[in-house]
């Protein structure tokens, strides 16, 4: 089977899609869906967080927020507000924020490949929200959250891409975040065919965002096959909803990390403790990490710029990323936290909110500490991927993100 194949999406008719797209199902809590989602009844949030129409306090996990899911779709589908292509297609898409500008293939990508972890996997999965998953494409019938993938340099692919979007789109919308996003259908068959041949021929894809998607996607593969006696392989269940960009194009912005107290220790003896490993300066402006191996530290109302020993970064891909330098050097026998996924000692803030956030949290007393830390680099979450191990809890920060809505896969 291809690595990627194209297909009908399911999606927003001519002119609806600024009235359909929303942020990823699981970016908002409950309260901010259905706040995002008063007076638009055809937001997506109608979908990927039903219970926004059900009473306040309903279990999100509950069975009739599935149901309403698929009510939902269905009176999308039966308004005209969504469309099946009538052939199989691929799509170009296009992310621009602010400066960043990135343009990847939307298509579905092989269940067997991610078995067979030609599509990589970088994260641990957990069993109740790889359920929830499992639990809406079954209600649905149909993948509606896309996986975000990147795949390796290649220049044809990328040429290709850019021909497309040097045509008229077919959905152009800019979302509340002040992301734009468009879409074009990919139509011609000799392009269709070449992306397919191209994609096939790269060794791998490495999955950024979208690690429960891509499990429950499996999960309901093996379910269908094994009831489905005249299995081919061939079966839309067989492939999952994916956006590809080149890694090139993909951004990972810093994930930040913030320690309600100093672990008994007094300001000169946590830094008495920190000069052991890292070398400190005192700076005058808040500190952004210009390199891997330096981070920046608030405390007391005052930056300093810490810089690792070279001599204590490993060889290890996973032990040599920064957030693992800081866990492994400072955060665990300093401030005595060794499980940064429980201790709730210890908060993580995306790099979107900005330093600011950070000198905020500490100066009003709720956070003793704040780390300011070089983003991940695509080369380092690949190197993990490759070697087959997992990244530690909140080492990657996607922006822009994806807006679910655009295109759906259903599984006839």
């Amino acid at each position: 089977m291809p690595l990627i194949r194209p297909f009908s999406a399911l999606r927003p008719a001519p002119g609806r899609a600024a009235e359909v797209i929303s942020p990823p199902y699981d970016v908002l809590n409950t309260e901010e869906a259905r706040t995002l989602a008063a007076g638009r009844p055809w937001s997506f949030l109608h979908i990927s967080k039903p219970e926004i129409d059900l009473p306040p306090g309903t279990d999100a996990y509950a069975p009739e927020v599935y149901a309403k899911a698929a009510d939902n779709l269905k009176r999308m589908l039966n308004s005209g507000i969504l469309k099946r292509d009538d052939r199989p297609l691929y799509y170009a898409y296009r992310l621009v924020m602010g400066d960043h500008t990135q343009l990847g293939l939307v298509a579905t990508a092989s269940v067997a490949a991610y078995d067979a972890n030609r599509i990589r996997k970088h994260e641990f999965t957990r069993p109740d929200k790889e359920d929830d998953r499992v639990r809406q494409i079954v209600a649905l019938n149909a993948q509606t959250g896309p996986v975000l993938l990147a795949y390796p340099d290649a220049p044809e692919i990328d040429s290709l891409l850019a021909k497309t979007a040097e045509q008229p789109s077919e959905a152009d919308a800019v979302a509340e975040s002040g992301v734009r996003h468009t879409f074009w259908s990919i139509r011609d068959e000799d392009t269709i065919a070449r992306l397919t041949e191209l994609f096939d021929a790269l060794p791998a894809l490495y999955i950024a965002d979208g690690h429960h998607r891509s499990a429950a996607a499996s999960r309901v593969a093996a379910s269908r096959r094994q009831s489905d006696p005249g299995h081919t392989g061939d079966e839309s269940y067989e492939y999952f909803l994916s956006v590809i960009f080149p890694k090139s194009q993909m951004r990972i912005m810093d994930y930040n990390r913030l320690v309600k107290d100093l672990n008994g220790l007094s300001e000169a003896e946590f830094l008495s403790r920190v000069s052991e490993r890292f070398a400190i300066e005192k700076a005058d402006n808040p500190v952004k990490p210009e390199n891997p191996g330096q981070f920046g530290v608030y405390l007391g109302g005052h930056w300093r710029k810490l810089t690792i020993r070279p001599e204590l970064i490993p060889a290890d891909p996973v032990a040599r990323l920064d957030v693992s330098l800081l866990q492994d050097n400072l955060i665990s026998p300093v401030l005595g936290i060794s499980d940064p996924r429980r201790d709730r000692r210890i908060d993580f803030v995306g790099g979107v909110r900005g330093l600011r956030e950070l000198e905020r949290r500490v100066d009003s007393g709720e956070m003793a500490v704040a780390f300011s830390v070089h983003p991940t680099r695509m080369e380092d979450l690949m190197a993990v991927a490759d070697a087959g191990k997992v990244m530690p809890p909140k080492s990657t920060w996607f922006e822009p993100k994806l807006a679910d809505g655009l295109a759906s896969h259903v599984l006839d």
